[in-house]
């Protein structure tokens, strides 16, 4: 069961103003599969500038290898995906990549400066010039997601929301046109993932940065989000979150009885498998099948 607030309602001018941009993101036709294993197909999809597309659907739908694509780290099996025109790999200096909650391991001993620094420089080869430039930028980037007071001090010292504000920075160093955010706030408490999140859409409100926020957990986000990719054993679905979350739609995507109800302003998912089942039989339907990386 998820519980989440009503998503906002209407249109506003910045969006309507939106839709005669062009995308940043297009795709067409895609598919992706593992082998014999269909993960999804007949995917099309737009993204356009200042944008917040939130990425939903249970574990093996493909939400993280969407995010793989998209970094150019994984290969479409059928389709056209390009970013900024062209492929994919050759606009990464123009996306910043916030990554999975994870332990430090290697990275304990790096500073949150350093790796703030690794955004600004760490694609070039040989030393990394010391300059007061760099440094200035480091220092303005940390201040901007709240991390001057522990600017010094290793990630492996650091609290979890303390590291993921510090990995938005590292993806906020190159300036993005796009941000890719994958389970952003997981493992996170309510208070860090209000802040995580606050973070992010400034920076799409600020800088007409388009957002994809692959997430479990639409509590945090929803009255952010202008569209919802959903992801799912039978199928997909992009639209509102008003047009996506319904008992019809859900159910259709699932094929099982899904419940999607409201009360007191929250919306409440019933019934809806963490894993893919079987998909029903439908020529124009994604096929799914358990043990596909999500």
């Amino acid at each position: 069961m998820a519980s989440v607030p009503r998503a906002r309602q209407g249109r506003t001018e910045t969006e309507a103003h939106r839709a005669d941009t062009p995308a940043v993101i297009s795709v067409r036709g895609a598919a992706l599969s593992y082998g014999p294993r269909v993960v999804w197909r007949d995917l099309d999809l737009d993204v356009r500038p200042g944008e917040f597309l939130a990425v939903l659907g249970p574990n093996g739908s493909g939400k993280s290898s969407l995010v793989r694509a998209l970094l150019g780290r994984q290969p479409l099996s059928a389709g056209t995906l390009s970013v900024l025109g062209r492929a994919p790999r050759d606009t990464c200096r123009h996306m910043g990549y916030v990554p999975q909650q994870a332990e430090p391991s290697a990275h304990a001993m790096l500073r949150a400066r350093d790796l703030v620094r690794f955004g600004i420089d760490g694609h070039r080869f040989g030393p990394r010039l010391r300059t007061a430039a760099v440094r200035r930028r480091v220092d303005e980037i940390l201040q901007a997601v709240g991390a001057s007071a522990y600017a010094d001090v290793p990630l492996g010292l650091l609290s979890g929301g303390e590291r993921q504000r510090v990995r938005i920075g590292q993806a906020l160093a190159t300036d993005p046109r796009i941000l890719l955010c994958d389970e952003p706030l997981l493992s996170l408490d309510l208070h860090h993932q209000r802040a995580v999140t606050e973070l992010i859409d400034a920076r799409r409100r600020s800088h007409d940065t388009a957002v994809v926020f692959v997430t479990h957990e639409i509590n945090p986000v929803l009255d952010l989000v202008d569209r919802v990719l959903y992801l799912a054993p039978g199928g997909h679905r992009v639209g509102t979150p008003d047009e996506v979350l319904t008992s019809e739609s859900l159910s259709r995507l699932y094929g099982t009885r899904v419940d999607v109800v409201r009360v007191h302003g929250r919306v409440v998912v019933v019934g809806a498998p963490d894993e893919p089942a079987t998909p029903p039989h439908h020529a124009s339907e994604v096929q799914a099948t358990d043990g596909v990386p999500s």
